[in-house]
């Protein structure tokens, strides 16, 4: 199959031209070595059974003999030999030229091994599994780009994308390889095969510590029942321990979260919390997330059938695939994606923050009377920031530049008081 463009082609080309060196960091199975590879001079496959054993020998003797070679040079799988942290700093110092190295594999290094943290010589991005532009689903009539850059611009498109469309997609997941995939049923394999990969092997390579494989499982199987909400992790827990499952203290319990966050798989987003109301009376725990909506329908055991005709739980799972693509299409205003809640009901599922200030108040509804009653929710609480900034002279706090409920419908539109309503397979960055 032919390289479907990422928006992370960009941003890598740009960071190489501003750094030495560039590290990808993501989930795994998300298409950081591929990226990497469209834009790398040459390639070092630190994993490559041939020759493995001799590039491990090489880097504990003169691991500046594995830099040499056409730049953008990309060493994937670079944790294998993680001397090659300090080597690559080194050499970028050396050269003073940038884009020189492409860095690409797991978070599962010794640290103690590394000596410097790279700051000004390696710049970190990261990466998601694939948005539904990405994947061609999206037909991109809406760019996210353009609205921030004129709010008041009345909007039409129409989507390509059926609920059943959007299902199907959640329940696959933006993982490049599904794409490749020519049966439906292989495609859904992927994320299975994902979480089995993450608890069966990879919490317990992250850091060197050997952890429960069912326990990691149970863990985010919570994880997912409680997607799109802000359940206590008291409540997690007693989730997890409830009945006959398993015996996990609060100690573990953070430990295992932890290194599924450190994985990239456990993507919680934090509250938003303005001064518009008491302390107490704003939410502040965080709200429960993955980093594809696709390992909360794998671990739930749910198909595209049956969230068919289940779409409340949908609504959730839909939640997520919005963060998911909000985040990728936001990618270059470094932004920041929380969400607003209080205990009078008042709430915006996102709220989008990008790097000059301006943000985004959104609210994620399939279609029917939920577009209606997110954008209350939007207007209530953009009043609720007027009313407060008329008796606040010191700290106002600036308006919200766009309302937008993102929905599972066929239309875009501009309503009368200026909510945006969008289809999310007609955005685009």
């Amino acid at each position: 199959m032919d390289y479907l463009e990422r928006i992370a082609d960009l941003h890598l080309k740009e960071r190489l031209e501003a750094m030495g060196a560039v590290l990808i960091e993501g989930p795994k199975w998300c298409g950081k070595t591929t990226t990497a590879e469209q834009q790398a001079g040459s390639v070092l496959r630190m994993q490559d059974p041939d020759n493995r054993d001799n590039y491990l020998a090489t880097a504990a003797v003169k691991p500046s003999n594995l830099l040499v070679g056409d730049t953008p040079r990309l060493l994937d799988e670079w944790q294998d030999a993680p001397v090659l942290w300090d080597s690559v700093r080194t050499e970028c110092d050396k050269r003073r030229v940038p884009g020189q190295f492409i860095l690409t594999g797991s978070n599962a290094v010794d640290r103690s091994k590394i000596f410097h943290s790279g700051t000004g010589r390696i710049s970190r991005m990261q990466m998601l599994p694939m948005s539904l532009w990405e994947s061609r689903e999206s037909n991109g009539m809406v760019s996210l780009q353009e609205l921030f850059d004129n709010p008041i611009q009345d909007i039409e498109a129409i989507s390509d994308m059926s609920v059943n469309d959007l299902i199907f997609s959640a329940c696959r997941g933006g993982w490049p390889a599904s794409l490749n995939a020519v049966k439906k049923s292989s495609q859904l394999m992927i994320a299975k095969d994902y979480v089995q990969s993450v608890c069966k092997t990879d919490i317990s390579k992250i850091d060197g510590t050997q952890r429960n494989e069912k326990l990691a499982f149970q863990i985010l199987r919570s994880y997912a029942r409680n997607i799109s909400t802000i359940a206590k992790t008291t409540s997690l827990l007693a989730d997890v321990t409830s009945g006959d499952k398993m015996e996990c203290t609060r100690t573990t319990f953070d430990d295992y979260v932890t290194a599924l966050e450190k994985l990239f798989v456990i993507q919680d987003i934090d509250a938003w919390c303005p001064a518009i109301r008491s302390k107490t009376a704003i939410q502040s725990s965080s709200k429960r997330g993955f980093c594809d909506p696709s390992v909360a329908v794998a671990l739930m055991g749910l198909t595209p059938e049956s969230l068919q005709v289940q779409l409340k739980t949908f609504g959730f799972i839909f939640e997520q695939m919005c963060i998911r693509d909000l985040k990728a299409y936001s990618f270059g205003f470094f932004s920041n994606v929380g969400y607003y809640r209080d205990r009078y009901g008042l709430e915006a599922d996102i709220v989008l923050h990008i790097d000059d200030g301006r943000y985004a108040l959104i609210e994620c509804k399939l279609g029917g009377n939920g577009v209606e009653d997110g954008a209350k929710h939007l207007i209530q609480l953009h009043k609720l920031i007027v009313e407060h900034n008329k008796t606040e002279n010191q700290m106002p706090i600036r308006e919200p530049d766009l309302k937008i409920v993102l929905t599972g419908g066929p239309m875009a539109y501009t309503r009368a008081d200026g909510v945006h309503v969008i289809p999310l397979a007609c955005l685009k960055p």
